[in-house]
Formats: structure tokens, sequence, C-alpha cells
């Protein structure tokens, strides 16, 4: 190691910087955090912690170094051609990120060889400009990404072309009509670009699918759909294979299982749901003892690993939930009827069964196959009014078990879980999927009922995995066994300051301090304090992008806003893939089977997330687009709402009674000239010093609604 500096003495950055680069080089696999090099140096004083993160951004700029991964910093023995994924950016600022992880890289539109988004492509470093960001130029074009575009096509005599509102693409894709697949004037399309020439400005494309016609309700909802690359239709071929599976159950397939058939079990979903994936059983077994069984719906026993129907539920992923619709995993054979747990109706399941005492407390439990049998299907609505005391059907089992439910979320909450309670916009629609009027979903009791036992269910078997096959391989010398987990990092500590910061000036406490679970108090401290406040929606907005977001993985590292050691997900196989897979791991290492792959579980796990994220995505697309049809027809009225956002380009103000999200442009704010103060969330007028701040109430005008870009242009009235 380089010679020890001391934070008392005067230090020459001169000489740090050499002994720096040689503790780099001295170690060039190892990635040091900021705070251990300073330790390392015995660098104690902040002006000396100031020298080292001077010197750090230094040795970045030069790509003498490279932050692998965030904030720890490596020597960057990278060659100058590398080999990555190619982001293409409508203004322009193309990135490049390399296979073997880094920070993005810039690539100027005239160094892009026309790659497209998502390509994967070969790049050449360029020569590193005084001052300036690295930058890389496109070499080869490895591997296309079957991207395709959506929009509305404008057709004309000699040919058409398709307009875009696709962020990757600053140009119009212009179609052949040879290629246009009978399209019209105007119709929404799905559009592949097939060649690109140098010295053309704008790519030739071809038309690989009509949507319908713009506005109409099915052919905007497929077009969000597409937009994302998730699919809007099923193939036939699927469900040809599903109509083949039998509904009714073997007896020998009965024989096998434990049967729970006489055991009081019922479920709770949404009013209008149709996939029942869980349901929950209770008795009393003893003075005070009961047992409750969390039942799952048994998909691992009709989709055989590798058939038709599980390569494209692998595929899918998820379930994808848009305002007026629920794009399914599984064909509707399967998740509505066959799997799904239906009142009066056997059906196969796999359950985690316990015995809970009268405190609360687990006392033992069980996984196994099991066949049950619905007594009754419950809405949450009917459950909230038997928890408040009005009569109905199994009453006391149901407050037997809401009480159980609200000990384990006390201990849940105690051991340092997050409380996040975020309010939804639903819409009443009518049958052409026009928006009628807006309504609010706030979890109550019989939801948080639900909630607390699938919880209990996906970490008791994370931990019958993770936990025991850790303790095992302790004794024995014996690696983990492969298993999916879902896993939530701590928070981004930067953030986690600027949150500080935020929530300082509507006067709330808030330490970002090391202690996980101190910062879990902390939060929930600040979410119980500014419940029913204005405030409220734009606080609980920027502490949850201060969190990290939750994926699979099958390395744990616990699960943070739960605070969990061990968690995966295991009671929604009908609607996400990866408790399909935790399924066919339970059951094999039930039966004694040895350690999966790890590698292609992972594989698995990055695709699940992905696809996660997409829908998620497409979900917020969709409720956009019902917001801005349902404004459509306020143009003109006023309404109070809050600052949720501010920009360089202006004000993002949410209105208060229905929560839909608008822009007020800067360019409409005319009575000064506005600066855009970052660090402070806020406008500032030069002249009259008049300031505009995230969580202010305001009053707006609907001014413009556009279908096309799901955008609401606002006018702000001053009193």
């Amino acid at each position: 190691m380089g010679r020890k500096k001391t934070g008392i003495r005067r230090i020459r950055k001169k000489d740090l910087r050499r002994d720096i680069e040689e503790m780099f080089q001295q170690n060039p696999t190892t990635a040091y955090e900021q705070r251990t090099i300073c330790r390392n140096f015995s660098l104690t004083t902040p002006p000396a912690r100031q020298l080292v993160a001077d010197i750090l951004q230094d040795l970045l700029l030069e790509d003498y170094i490279r932050e692998s991964p965030r904030y720890c910093y490596q020597l960057n023995d990278v060659t100058g051609v590398m080999d990555g994924k190619f982001h293409r950016k409508a203004n322009g600022k193309n990135t490049f990120l390399p296979d073997e992880g880094g920070e993005p890289i810039f690539v100027a539109e005239r160094n892009s060889m026309r790659a497209m988004e998502g390509d994967r492509v070969r790049v050449s470093m360029m020569a590193r400009r005084k001052n300036h960001i690295r930058e890389a130029r496109v070499i080869e074009i490895l591997e296309r990404a079957d991207k395709q575009f959506v929009g509305t096509l404008q057709v004309r005599k000699e040919y058409a072309y398709l307009l875009t509102e696709d962020r990757t693409l600053a140009t119009d894709i212009i179609i052949p009509r040879s290629n246009l697949k009978k399209g019209k004037n105007g119709d929404k399309a799905v559009v592949k670009i097939v060649e690109w020439p140098e010295d053309a400005k704008n790519p030739i494309g071809k038309v690989v699918d009509i949507l319908g016609a713009t506005g109409e309700n099915n052919a905007e909802m497929h077009a969000i759909l597409a937009e994302y690359g998730l699919p809007y239709t099923y193939p036939k071929a699927v469900e040809a294979a599903a109509e083949k599976i039998p509904l009714e159950i073997p007896q020998e397939e009965i024989d096998r299982r434990e049967d729970m058939r006489d055991v009081l079990t019922f479920t709770i979903d949404p009013r209008d749901a149709k996939d029942f994936d869980d349901a929950l059983s209770i008795r009393q077994i003893g003075e005070h003892l009961w047992e409750v069984g969390v039942h799952i719906a048994d998909v691992s026993a009709y989709v055989t690993e590798g058939s038709i129907i599980d390569r494209e539920a692998q595929k899918r992923a998820t379930s994808v939930y848009l305002v007026d619709r629920t794009v399914p995993m599984l064909p509707e054979r399967l998740c509505n009827l066959i799997c799904s747990l239906r009142p009066d109706e056997d059906k196969l399941t796999y359950s985690v069964v316990f015995k809970i005492n009268e405190k609360g407390e687990v006392k033992d439990w069980h996984l196994a196959h099991t066949v049950t049998r619905s007594n009754r299907r419950y809405c949450y609505e009917e459950v909230q009014e038997i928890l408040e005391g009005k009569d109905g059907d199994y009453a006391e089992e149901l407050r037997q078990l809401d009480r159980f439910a609200k000990v384990l979320r006390a201990k849940r909450f105690e051991a340092g879980s997050v409380d996040f309670d975020r309010t939804e916009v639903r819409f009443e629609i009518d049958e052409e999927g026009k928006p009628l009027s807006v309504y609010f979903k706030k979890s109550q009791d019989a939801n948080k009922l639900i909630e607390e036992f699938m919880l209990l269910a996906n970490r008791t078997v994370a931990e019958s995995i993770g936990k025991v096959s850790r303790e095992k391989g302790k004794k024995q010398n014996q690696s983990q066994k492969t298993f999916v987990y879902r896993i939530h990092e701590t928070p981004d500590p930067d953030k986690l300051m600027n949150l500080t910061g935020f929530v300082q000036k509507f006067g709330y406490k808030f330490k970002a301090g090391h202690d996980t679970k101190g910062i879990s108090q902390s939060i929930n401290r600040l979410m119980a304090d500014i419940r029913g406040k204005k405030e409220q929606n734009v606080i609980e907005l920027l502490t949850l992008r201060s969190m990290m977001k939750a994926r699979y993985s099958t390395h744990n590292i616990g699960h943070y806003g739960l605070a969990f050691p061990y968690y995966t997900h295991f009671t929604s196989p009908i609607r996400r893939y990866p408790d399909l897979m935790v399924h066919r791991l339970l059951t094999r290492y039930a039966q004694g089977g040895r350690s999966a792959n790890r590698e292609k579980y992972e594989e698995l796990c990055d695709h699940s997330s992905d696809m996660e994220q997409l829908a998620a995505q497409a979900e917020r697309s969709s409720i956009k687009y019902k917001q801005v049809e349902y404004m459509k027809e306020r143009l003109g009225e006023v309404f109070e709402g809050t600052i949720s956002g501010v920009t360089e380009y202006g004000l993002y103000v949410e209105v208060n009674e229905n929560k839909c999200e608008g822009m007020v442009p800067l360019r409409d704010l005319c009575d000064d000239y506005y600066e855009f103060d970052e660090k402070n969330y806020c406008l500032r007028g030069r002249r009259t010093h008049r300031q505009y701040t995230l969580g202010d109430q305001v009053k707006i005008q609907v001014a413009r609604a556009d279908l096309y870009r799901k955008q609401l242009d606002y006018k702000l009235i001053r009193d």
C-alpha cells in the first residue's frame, strides 16, 4: 500500500494523487469506496476527505479509474474497443452501456452508425478532450434489437410515413405503399424499420400490424402494450394447447395430496377479479391453537416446464394490468377456469399450513401439495363490512384472521418494515372504455389481512430454503441451494440526504443515518406525520423515489422494505412467472433433488424483473391516457392543485380532487423570467422573486389535452 498520510498535516494534492494511483495499481481488481481510501491513508478531516473526492473525480475524467459498482472505484483496465448495448435518444445524446458494466458512455449521432435502441454494438473509445466527457464511436453493429415502433399512419399518394412519439427516434419512418398492409390514413400501426440508408435522413419501415383507428379504445390500449414490446394477443397454438387440458382432477392425483376439502376455505379478491390464485382456510385445533392455511393455485401441476404454454408464460413473465383490462400471463382457460380457486370446485393447490396460537405466534408449519375447495368467494368490501361489525358468513373466522394479521403487521413494523400506503387512482369506464369518473383505491383492514398472510407464506418458504440451506452448508461445507428470491436494496444515500433537506422546508425531521432499521423508522415516522396533510402526496412520491426497486435474483441480500432477511414470491403463480419457478424448485428439493442451475435461474430472474418494469410502465401509460381523456371533457374548468414536480421546462401540477397531473409550461409564466433551482425544487422569478416550490398549493385551468402525446397542459390562475 502507498505511504500513509494524516488528516492533520498539510497534504499536497500531487503527493496524495501519486499514492492513490499506486494503491490502484497494486490492487487492480479491488473496488474501493471513498471512505475506505480515506481510512487507508488516515485522512480524517473534511478538507482531506474533499481532496480525495477531487482526486477521484480527476482520475475518473482521465479514465484512469472507473466506478464499479456505483460509488466504488477500480483501476480502469478497459481496452479501447468494447461490446455492449446502444441506447438511442431523440435529442441525439445517445449512450453506450458496456457489457462489463460501469457508467454509460456518450455517443454522438454522427458516430452512431444509425444504431437503434437496444442494438448490441462494438465501439471504439475516442481520444478524451480536456474537461470533456468520455465519448465512443460505433464501429460495428453486432446484433439488431427486435425494435418495433407504434404511431399514427399518414398516407399520401406515393408514400406513407409513421408519426411516432417514441423518444428514441427523432425522425418519422418512411413507409413505401407496398409495405402498408392495407393501413389507412389515421390508423394506429406497429412498424418495423427494415433499412436506414447512409445518405437518408429518415429510416424506411414496413407495417407489422394495424391496431385500429386512432382514438378508438382498443387500438389505443393495444398501442400502449406494443409501445413497450408487450403482447396484446395470445398465440392460437398456446390457446389450443390449453384447451386440451382436462378440467376434471384424476382420483390418483387427489390420493397423492393432502386432502383439505373439509376445512373452511375462502377467497378474498377485488370485486372484478376473475383469477383467484390464493385462498385462506382456518379451523381451531386446540384450546388456544388455530390452523391457518395459505392455499395457492398449483399451476405447476398443469404447466409442464418447457411446454408450449410454459415457454409463452416465461416470455411474458407477468400479467399486465391496464386501466380497462388484464393481459394474462397464462391462457384464460387456465387462469380463469382450471387453476382459479373458484367457489364450490375442487382445486389443486400448493399450501403453507401454519399452527398459530392466540398471541399470533407461529408454533409450527408445513408445506404440502393439497386439494382444496373454496366455500365462499368474498370481495374486499364485503369482508371490510364484517370486520367493522356487520353480520355475515363466517364472521368470527374472518375476525380471528384479522386479529392474527394485525399482530403479524405490528411485528413486521417493529422489525423495521417500511409503511407505504399509497392511494391508487382508478376509473369508472363505460363499455367503449370512456372514463366516466375517478375514484381512489385505498388499502383497508380487509386488504391488509390478505397481505399479511401472503407475506408470511412468502417469507416462510424463502427461509425454508435460504436459511436452512445456509445453516446446513456451514456445517457440511456445502454451497446453498439455488432459489429465486425477491430482493430489495437499501435506499440511495444521496437521495435520502436530498429528502432530508426537502422535508425540513415543511417543518419535518428525517434522519438519514447508516442504520437500516433506523432509516425505516424515520421513514415510518415521516409517513405518519404527513398523513392527511396537503404535502402528503409530494413527500410520499419523493420518498418512494429515494428507494431502490425490488427485483428477483438467486443471490439473496434480503428485502429492505419488508425487513425480511429471506423473501420470495410464492403466492401468485397465475400472474407471475417467478412464483411458478419457486413452486417447481420447492417441489424439486422436497423430493431430494440436487441444486438447480444458478446461471439459468439468474437469467430468468433478470428477464422477470425487466418484464415487471415494462408492465408497470404500460400500466402508468394507460392511466395517463385515461386522465387526459377524462380532462379533455373539462377544458376551461378551474381546479385546486398541488405542484408535484419542478423542471427547467415548467411546473407539474396534480389536481387535488382527481390526481390528474399536467404541466404549466415555463413559456406560459409570462410575468417574469423564471430560473430553475434544482437543489430547492423551485422556480424563482428574477425580478419579482416570486417562487413556485414543490408542494405549493395553486389554482389551475385546463388549457390543452393532447391524447396523441398523453399530455395535459394547465394554465396557472393567480388570485
